[in-house]
């Protein structure tokens, strides 16, 4: 069996402890001070911590806490979490550095992705981080992550523009030789009445010379 830890405070008694115990509402707070209460009662470590629902290492340590710091120090410590990757100040030097863009000449691409942000990120504060970390705090930064159209830093939008207006040229001309084309391919059609060597063309009330040169009266 376990030696019984020293509880070396003692301004509560067992019963004052138990009593307490009757009047606390979380679980884990009660299972402690009763296990303190029995160690006081002279049980054993072994014994008090099995009797609680907790091995003899989790009663020692809460025991020194309650030796250190009374009643007060047997409640749960909720954990503040793993801490943020990077501090305010380097979120909003982010934000920026998204919306100015890369640099062709030293970041070697034209657009960011989270793996180019993330190389940037290492190298200005030495934070190493995953690319789905990059992507939560583009997101936390209110950020879409969007796919531009490519974009060549040394494009020419003079000749950009002047290829659109031979462009719409060229298809104008394209639409006018179609037109003449559909035209050309056009055949005179026959109506009732008309024998098969009756060639004229009908439009409106008049009447045009027929393919032989025979010229016929409207």
């Amino acid at each position: 069996m376990g030696r019984a830890v020293e509880v070396t405070r003692t301004e509560l008694s067992a019963g004052e402890l138990r009593a307490l115990a009757a009047k606390t509402g979380d679980g884990d707070v009660v299972r402690r001070l009763l296990a303190i209460a029995l160690i006081l009662e002279g049980h054993s470590r072994e014994n008090a911590a099995r009797l609680n629902g907790m091995d003899r290492q989790t009663l020692r340590d809460w025991v020194h806490r309650y030796n250190d710091e009374g009643v007060l120090g047997l409640s749960s410590r909720l954990s503040t979490g793993r801490p943020a990757a990077l501090n305010e100040a380097q979120m909003e030097e982010l934000r920026a550095l998204v919306l100015a863009g890369p640099d062709p000449g030293r970041n070697k691409v034209i657009r960011w992705r989270c793996a180019d942000l993330r190389d940037e990120i290492a190298a200005r504060w030495s934070v190493t981080l995953h690319v789905r970390t990059v992507g939560k705090l583009l997101r936390r930064l209110g950020m879409t992550r969007l796919q531009p159209r490519p974009y060549h830093p040394k494009k020419d939008a003079a000749a950009q523009e002047e290829f659109k207006k031979i462009l719409s040229l060229g298809s104008g001309r394209i639409a006018s030789i179609s037109r003449r084309q559909t035209d050309r391919n056009m055949v005179p059609r026959r109506g009732q009445g008309r024998t098969k060597g009756d060639n004229r063309i009908y439009l409106g009330s008049g009447r045009f010379a027929s393919a032989g040169g025979t010229r016929h009266p409207p």
